[in-house]
């Protein structure tokens, strides 16, 4: 395949993938965005694989294949619920490419460039190394967060933020060694010494950031990922790697920005370290009043009594899989002439769009699944609110008790319909580590136990 060809190919890749995030952008073209991002990385492939530049053919199917084997048994094996941890995953190997790329660009590139365009080579090394290394360890991180394996509570260090600052002006110093030196050991140690501050400063950046800003600590990393890519496609001289990568980058960003506008937070003030902590943490714990309890058919009963039902879903939900019994309620209730809705806070669950994601999965109507901001005025008119495995995002602390680390963070306001009911295993905290005022007001009624197994004993009972 020509050079020309080659380009041509990019470029249309290029347009799919743009078309590929437009789709995704909306319930109902999603299907179709997923297909034009399926076909441009296919063209993408099949262009690089066939160009004039790439030798080693058989190596590349070699790796192609162990790789889409991997691929596809992570795809049938891994539950919706884990599908944050595995992005998170999928995230450090982007970085860690970009690691690779940039040793193997500097090692084999051209004798005899001209200054100017040495010192840009140069340049493009450190910073795709250092960006990737960033991207990997944070993103390891991140998975050890939302798997569990580490604790959700922010790592604090004394003077951490000088220590990250420290990180950052070490780094541009050897950037100016790598790139002005002539000594091939020198450049050698400089590149060897960022890319251990920067394994570091990756795993401080994300252990640093609390439980409660995961998601926004996700997009980040998809942003980061993005532009690591961008970095590699820099060092590969490859225009499609740097335009997908300059898409993810940005996209991403975006994303952040509105997490982090969904939570009243700045960017900033997340990276620099969040309110999230587990629920060890001492001060926002302590019960504020009685609980009440109900049981399952009383609940069933007040279901069949209401005109109108609003469904919060939260982590909870995603974690018991109750969604699928949740949507037949949904569905008999609609069938008795009952309005039902779902309640969907930006940061649901510890991934964007994954409540969203788990209710199309049970064949939700999307018609029916709002966002905060188109159904947060209609709780004062709803007769009953089913709060399943959500806890943060329904903390009325947020706009009642200024002292609250969550102070500020729109919430669902669910405490204004008339009854509400809370699907829990227990009186404690969220993820934010946070105590929940609404557990303990007159119109909220406690249901305890394992959510999918309630909700099925509801639809029983219905």
């Amino acid at each position: 395949m020509s050079g020309g060809l080659v380009t041509a190919a990019y470029i249309v890749a290029a347009i799919l993938f743009i078309f590929s995030l437009a789709g995704l952008s909306k319930h109902e073209t999603s299907k179709q965005g997923n297909i034009f991002g399926i076909s441009g990385m296919a063209i993408a492939l099949i262009a690089t694989i066939l160009g004039p530049d790439t030798a080693n053919v058989g190596w590349l199917l070699v790796a192609m294949v162990i790789g889409g084997a991997i691929g596809i048994h992570l795809a049938r094996k891994v539950e919706m619920t884990e599908m944050p941890e595995l992005v998170a995953i999928l995230h450090s190997f982007v970085g860690l490419a970009a690691v690779l790329v940039g040793y193997n660009s500097y090692i084999d590139h051209p004798p005899g460039l001209p200054a100017i365009m040495e010192n840009i080579h140069l340049t493009e090394v450190f910073l795709g190394v250092f960006i990737g290394a960033v991207t990997f360890t944070g993103s390891v991180v991140a998975f050890g967060k939302l798997r569990g394996k580490i604790s959700s509570r922010p790592l604090m260090l004394p003077h951490r933020h000088r220590l990250n600052l420290l990180a950052l002006v070490v780094s541009a110093a050897l950037l100016i060694a790598f790139v002005r030196t002539e000594s091939g050991g020198v450049q050698v140690f400089a590149l060897l010494i960022m890319t251990l501050i920067a394994l570091v400063f990756g795993w401080h950046l994300v252990a640093s950031i609390g439980g409660a800003d995961m998601p926004v600590v996700v997009s980040m990393l998809n942003s980061y990922s993005g532009w690591a890519a961008a970095a590699a496609g820099f060092m590969l001289s490859n225009d499609l790697l740097i335009v997908t990568g300059a898409l993810v980058g940005s996209s991403g960003a975006i994303l952040s920005y509105i997490m982090c506008k969904a939570m009243n937070r700045s960017f900033i003030s997340v990276i620099a370290g969040g309110f999230g902590t587990d629920s060890s943490s001492s001060g926002e714990t302590a019960e504020v009043g009685e609980h009440r309890e109900i049981t399952v058919q009383d609940t069933a009963e007040l279901l069949k009594n209401s005109t109108s039902v609003i469904i919060t879903p939260g982590y909870g939900m995603a974690v018991a899989q109750a969604q699928y019994p949740v949507a037949e309620i949904t569905e008999k209730l609609r069938a008795r002439g009952i309005k039902v809705r779902f309640g969907i806070h930006p940061v649901a669950g510890r991934l964007p769009g994954h409540m969203n994601v788990l209710l199309a999965e049970a064949k939700v109507p999307y018609d029916i699944v709002l966002e905060m901001d188109e159904i947060n005025d209609d709780f004062a008119d709803t007769d009953t609110v089913l709060v399943i495995g959500a806890n943060d995002t329904v903390n009325p602390a947020a706009q009642e008790d200024p002292r609250s680390p969550i102070a500020g963070m729109p919430v669902l306001e669910v405490w204004k319909a008339q009854s509400v009911v809370v699907f829990k295993r227990s009186m404690n905290t969220g993820y934010a580590g946070v105590q929940n005022p609404l557990f303990f007001k007159e119109n909220t009624q406690m249901l305890f136990g394992d959510a999918k197994a309630t909700v099925d004993a509801i639809l029983k009972a219905l």
